[in-house]
C-alpha cells in the first residue's frame, strides 16, 4: 500500500497552482482595464472636455486647492497605471490648473507612481518566470542580459528620455527583464522630468489657446530648443555604455 503524503505537503501542492495563477491577476487587471478604457474613455479624456469644464475646474481649484491637487494626482495615477488614453491631456491639465512648478511636480509624482504600479504588476506576474529563464540562459541571450545589468541605469534613462519610446513600453519591459525596482524608480522619476516640463509648460498656456478657439500644439516638443537639450541628455545617458564598450574592445 502506498504511503499517504503528509497533509501539509498535499496542501502545499494544491496551493502552488493557485499562487501561480494569482500572481498574474494584477497585470491581467491592468491589461483588461486598459483595453476597456481605450474604447470607453477615448472621447472623454480630451482637450474638448477640459475646455468645456475649465471654469468649474478653476473655481473648484480656487476654493479647494489641495483637494483638487490630490484628486488630480489620483486620477493621473489611474490613467498611467492602467495605460488609459489621455496621459498627454492630463499632463497639460496639470500646467493649466497648477502652473509650471506645481504642475510639473504633480505630473512627475503621479506618473512615477503609476509607472511603478505597472512595473510591480508585471514583475509579480510574467516578470518572475521570464527573469528566471533569463538567469539560466546562455549564449547571445546571456550576453544581452549581462550587458543590460552592467548598464542598467543608462539604459533605463534612455528609455525615459528618447521621445519615441512609448511610456507603457518603458514601464513594462524593465519589469520583464528583471531590472532592480530601485533603479527603475529613480530613473523614472528623474528621466520623465524634461518631457514633463514641456507638457506642463504647454498646459500653462491652454487658457489663451481655448479663448482663441484653437487646439494645443504639442509639436513644441520637436522644436530645436526643446528637443536639442533632451537629445543631449540622451547622449549623456548613453555615454557610459559607449565608454565601457570602447574599453572592452581595447581589452580584447
Amino acid at each position: 500500500m502506498d504511503e499517504q503524503k503528509p497533509e501539509s505537503q498535499m496542501s502545499e501542492m494544491s496551493q502552488t497552482p493557485r499562487r501561480g495563477v494569482a500572481r498574474h491577476i494584477p497585470l491581467l487587471v491592468i491589461l483588461a482595464v486598459a483595453a476597456v478604457g481605450f474604447f470607453a474613455l477615448g472621447d472623454y479624456l480630451t482637450f474638448e472636455t477640459l475646455r468645456d469644464n475649465r471654469e468649474s475646474l478653476l473655481a473648484w481649484r480656487d476654493s479647494n486647492y489641495w483637494t483638487m491637487a490630490l484628486a488630480f494626482v489620483a486620477i493621473y495615477i489611474v490613467i498611467v497605471a492602467f495605460s488609459l488614453p489621455g496621459a498627454a491631456v492630463a499632463s497639460m491639465t496639470g500646467g493649466f490648473l497648477f502652473g509650471l512648478f506645481a504642475g510639473t511636480v504633480f505630473n512627475v509624482v503621479a506618473a512615477t507612481i503609476g509607472a511603478s504600479a505597472i512595473f510591480l504588476a508585471a514583475r509579480w506576474g510574467l516578470g518572475e518566470s521570464l527573469t528566471a529563464k533569463l538567469e539560466s540562459s546562455e549564449g547571445t541571450v546571456k550576453k544581452l542580459k549581462d550587458g543590460l545589468r552592467e548598464n542598467e541605469i543608462s539604459v533605463l534613462f534612455l528609455l525615459r528620455l528618447v521621445p519615441v519610446v512609448p511610456f507603457f513600453v518603458a514601464n513594462l519591459v524593465p519589469a520583464l527583464v528583471g531590472v532592480k525596482f530601485r533603479n527603475f524608480l529613480i530613473t523614472t522619476a528623474l528621466g520623465i522630468i524634461p518631457g514633463g516640463i514641456v507638457y506642463t509648460w504647454i498646459g500653462v498656456g491652454l487658457g489663451g489657446v481655448f479663448d482663441r478657439g484653437e487646439t494645443p500644439d504639442v509639436s513644441l516638443l520637436w522644436e530645436p530648443f526643446v528637443i536639442g537639450p533632451i537629445l543631449g541628455l540622451c547622449v549623456l545617458a548613453a555615454l557610459p555604455i559607449l565608454i565601457k564598450s570602447l574599453r572592452g574592445q581595447r581589452g580584447n
